[in-house]
């Protein structure tokens, strides 16, 4: 596993533990547990149908299929991030009021 043997594991449990605090490691492995999970579900819709053989993307453009699973991944941690979803929303609010304006 990248070299690292029980000593060394050890060594970053402590200083995650430290670190972070006993109270909040639970819900920072459910936070990862969760974002793992949207991954592979991800993951799962793009790849191709097994069953019927048929691709869920399009197969003109071998890239599409990349450009679009960054692109949900993206926007799944958008949403998840307060911050950059409100300054999103208000980027797009002025950008609305902007051609409005034009």
């Amino acid at each position: 596993m990248f070299g690292l043997g029980v000593p060394e594991l050890l060594i970053i449990a402590l200083l995650i533990l430290l670190f972070f605090g006993a109270k909040r490691l639970p819900g920072i492995g459910t936070g990862l547990g969760k974002t793992v999970k949207e991954i592979r579900d991800i993951k799962k819709d793009m790849s191709p149908d097994k069953k019927t053989g048929k691709e869920t993307e399009s197969a003109e453009d071998p890239g599409s299929e990349k450009k679009s699973l960054e692109g949900k991944l993206a926007e799944k941690v958008i949403d998840r991030v307060p911050g950059i979803g409100q300054a999103r929303k208000l980027k797009d609010k002025a950008e609305k009021i902007k051609k409005f304006v034009s």
